[in-house]
């Protein structure tokens, strides 16, 4: 209790900076806003790049999707009967209005989602760095297992990238609870101290 006094002299000394006597220097943490925000610019592109996706999608609303798989085909001198040009010009044949619609409809709420998880790490939210540890997570068995199936560079860059990303929106929410056990503590201490000092 001797200690908690001294510290709460110490906090009010002539001259001491206003931020000192609100919190203890040691707890002014550096924060972690680039990291964040250079998330939150990833998930914004994500979100612009599937939303133009999505405007591409509304293009080939009642339009032969088939018969332009086709003249694309030719276009490119694929031979049709491979087997991918082949599984191209089979989804192509298909594609209904009611299908792309769906397509767009999920495209638009991926994009929603992204976009609002942005604004949030921009604006660095707690909710938003769980939202995207959440989202995150959701993808990983899917990239191990495309990475143990048949592993490639950019299989594996988008693995690690999105690995990367979930451990350190982790390490801010784990950051940003030890920062708050040591502000209660450091808060009990000082108002100790300060009854310390009212009945000495």
């Amino acid at each position: 209790m001797k200690r908690c006094a001294i510290f709460s002299r110490r906090i009010k000394q002539p001259g001491t900076p206003q931020y000192w006597r609100d919190r203890p220097p040691a707890l002014a943490q550096p924060s972690p806003r680039t990291g964040l925000r250079t998330i939150a610019v990833l998930e914004a592109s994500k979100g612009v790049l599937v939303l133009l996706t999505a405007l591409g999608l509304l293009s080939l609303l009642h339009r032969d999707v088939g018969a332009m798989a086709v003249h694309l085909v030719h276009g490119l001198h694929l031979n049709p009967d491979h087997r991918y040009p082949l599984l191209f010009l089979h989804a192509a044949s298909q594609v209904t209005d009611t299908r792309l619609l769906i397509l767009v409809e999920g495209a638009l709420a991926y994009a929603t989602v992204r976009f609002i998880e942005a604004y949030g790490l921009w604006q660095q939210r707690a909710w938003a760095e769980w939202l995207g540890v959440l989202s995150g997570s959701l993808y990983l068995p899917w990239e191990f297992y495309a990475v143990c199936k048949h592993a490639t560079i950019s299989a594996e860059a988008v693995l690690v990238l999105n690995l990367v990303i979930v451990l350190y929106l982790l390490s801010c929410r784990w950051e940003a609870w030890k920062t708050k056990d040591r502000l209660a503590v450091s808060a009990l201490a000082v108002d100790d101290g300060q009854g310390l000092k009212q009945y000495g």
